[in-house]
């Protein structure tokens, strides 16, 4: 019995692997950013290091220097990364009945590994979001941020100039991985679309919140679309 349980809980740790490896492969680029901007940034190599392994949010992690490089305050860079890691507290909520039943432990590593791309993968719903399964998933793509990280910060020592690898282009990358599989319904895709138009139109006009009016438009549309089509949740 207990074999059958171990044979069970490395199946569905590799499962979880397996089908976070487009998403691995898509931040390899976004990780190396990550570690070079740290050393831009004036980090030693060790706190590069303990940046990519505390913190594991990737946009928290490059807006936190991005805002040291501009020599914004703590008060600032800590406001700015509870905002842009605000929607981990909806997923939190969404994931919260697969995993209610998992013990302490196993909810606070699963809330630690908890990224867009480990929600993109549970809303796939590929397969039943048992504790292996979530943990495998986010644990490799946990590893590859760590490893491109690193050689982010590797190479920042001997790569002068890295911004004109444009390496920045793995962010957009990253997050088309994560939507365009999720679009399944006509009111995701109004929401899609109505985001897009709106960032466009009013970062042409230098507008500074632009992202966040057409994150939270995009939100109120789909939910509009869908109450008046009456979709299936």
């Amino acid at each position: 019995m207990q074999l059958q349980q171990s044979r069970h809980w490395r199946r569905a740790f590799i499962d979880g692997s397996i089908h976070m490896t487009p998403l691995n492969l898509a931040v390899i680029p976004w990780g190396i950013l990550a570690g070079s901007m740290a050393v831009e940034a004036g980090l030693s190599f060790w706190q590069s290091i303990s940046m990519s392994i505390m913190i594991f949010a990737g946009a928290a992690q490059l807006v936190t220097l991005g805002l040291l490089n501009s020599g914004a305050g703590y008060l600032t860079i800590i406001i700015s990364v509870f905002f842009i890691t605000s929607q981990h507290l909806l997923y939190g909520l969404t994931m919260r009945p697969h995993v209610k039943n998992f013990t302490t432990a196993e909810r606070l590593s699963i809330g630690f590994l908890l990224t867009d791309e480990l929600f993109a993968i549970s809303a796939a719903k590929r397969q039943p979001l048992s504790f292996p399964y979530l943990f495998g998933a986010g644990f490799s793509f946990y590893i590859v941020w760590l490893i491109t990280s690193l050689c982010g910060i590797v190479m920042a020592n001997f790569i002068t100039d890295l911004s004109r690898l444009h390496l920045d282009f793995s962010v957009v990358a990253t997050l088309l991985a994560i939507v365009v599989p999720l679009t399944k319904k006509v009111s995701t895709i109004c929401g899609v679309l109505f985001s897009l138009i709106v960032a466009v139109v009013l970062s042409l006009y230098s507008i500074s919140s632009a992202i966040v009016i057409a994150g939270v438009g995009g939100m109120c549309v789909s939910v509009l679309v869908s109450r008046l089509l009456k979709e299936e949740k």
